[in-house]
């Protein structure tokens, strides 16, 4: 298989035209977001350290939280934003950019549904906002490219700076803003870890996720959210303009992955060491380590997982085959992920938010990853899409797509 077709070519892409080792990526990422989203679905991460020190496992969770920063924070939402770039490379070698920007606005919809009505932590609208961005990039050189994405690497090390040495506060009103709406609905600071847990009806738990939209803003102006997606979308898109993923054999891996994982771990410990002791070294030094650890130690999984790929494939490949099963149906997963935290930590559900501790929630995230990747296998065996990504295509195409086999 050389190639993707061209631009006349109206469709999604077809099975036939898939690379299983993008989309075994796609799903290892999914395991990590899994494993970084489940403690705020547990509502563990609300706890103060007092209440979280009073948890049985305690003293586990705490190692559990530095390995958390050490090898999940970050780096699994990065491996995402950069296939997420690769298949902007694949969607505009096919297609016009107005049938991307298209897809990019029903994604913001979707993202945007997500956050108002399930659970506040939403990705998929700032990733349809960073989409149209990209858009602006695509006809600068190779080496351009690069150094924007660099540049955009770097810029929330500088907003950082700014916010720490001149006292420029960019997320402040956001901030206002969140509490003020939080006031309104009648969240405070005492009962805001409890409120899902305690919210026994939708009205409620959509009072707090309408503050939460307003903290998901927060937390995107505060993060600087924006350039560092925008920067690794470039990457990916780079990436796939050069097809690398189609002749993964004749490339450096091996090399790559001993540099990347040689810079990535090291940087990360302290990384890791600054995040869970409350970045005593100041807020500029904090991010500056954010962007030279999470970028090479998430190209370090990449490069590993394709050596792997590349080496064993014949030994392990049920073991991938899962795992594109689950990339495969990122967006429903991702979207299924959110709903399963409803249902074991709201009052809702089965209300055990707060109740247990770190080390449990992520083998409880592990285990809901694992039944969703099973899941996904057997609903492919029939189908050709999962069903939000059918509804996806199907809207970005304006035509109906057949989705049984």
């Amino acid at each position: 298989m050389n190639s993707f077709g061209n631009r006349n070519n109206k469709g999604p892409t077809t099975e036939r035209e898939r690379y299983i080792i993008l989309d075994a990526l796609r799903g290892i990422a999914l395991l990590g977001i899994a494993l970084a989203n489940f403690p705020e679905f547990a509502l563990w991460t609300f706890l103060s350290p007092e209440q979280q020190a009073a948890m049985p496992t305690a003293g586990v969770d705490e190692v559990v939280k530095f390995l958390q920063y050490l090898f999940v924070d970050g780096k699994f939402y990065s491996i995402f934003s950069i296939l997420f770039g690769i298949g902007f490379s694949l969607i505009i070698s096919r297609h016009s950019m107005s049938l991307f920007l298209r897809r990019m606005l029903i994604l913001a919809v979707i993202g945007l549904c997500h956050m108002m009505f399930l659970w506040s932590g939403d990705i998929l609208f700032l990733y349809a906002i960073g989409g149209m961005l990209l858009s602006l990039f695509i006809k600068l050189s190779d080496k351009a490219l690069l150094c924007v994405a660099a540049l955009l690497v770097f810029i929330p090390v500088g907003l950082d700076a700014l916010t720490e040495f001149c006292g420029i506060d960019f997320a402040g009103p956001f901030y206002n803003a969140w509490w003020a709406k939080a006031a309104e609905q009648g969240i405070t600071e005492e009962n805001f870890a409890s409120w899902l847990r305690d919210a026994d009806s939708y009205p409620q738990m959509f009072a707090f996720l309408l503050q939460g939209a307003y903290e998901r803003m927060w937390e995107f102006v505060s993060g600087h959210r924006l350039p560092k997606v925008v920067g690794l979308f470039i990457f990916g898109h780079l990436i796939g303009k050069h097809r690398f993923y189609a002749h993964l054999d004749t490339l450096p891996l091996k090399r790559f992955f001993v540099w990347t994982l040689a810079w990535g771990f090291p940087t990360s410990l302290l990384y890791a060491w600054s995040a869970v002791k409350g970045s005593p070294w100041g807020l500029t030094c904090h991010s500056m380590l954010y962007a030279v650890s999470v970028i090479p130690l998430t190209f370090a999984y990449i490069s590993g997982f394709c050596l792997l790929y590349c080496r064993h494939t014949k030994k392990i490949t049920p073991v991938f085959t899962l795992f594109a099963a689950s990339g495969r149906m990122a967006l429903t997963n991702y979207i299924s992920q959110s709903f399963a935290g409803m249902m074991l930590f709201y009052g809702l559900g089965m209300g055990l938010g707060t109740s247990i501790g770190l080390v449990a929630i992520e083998f409880v995230a592990t285990g809901a990853f694992l039944l969703f990747m099973l899941l996904s296998k057997l609903w492919l065996r029939r189908f050709l899409f999962g069903p939000l990504e059918w509804i996806w295509r199907t809207l970005t195409y304006g035509r109906y797509f057949k989705i049984s086999r």
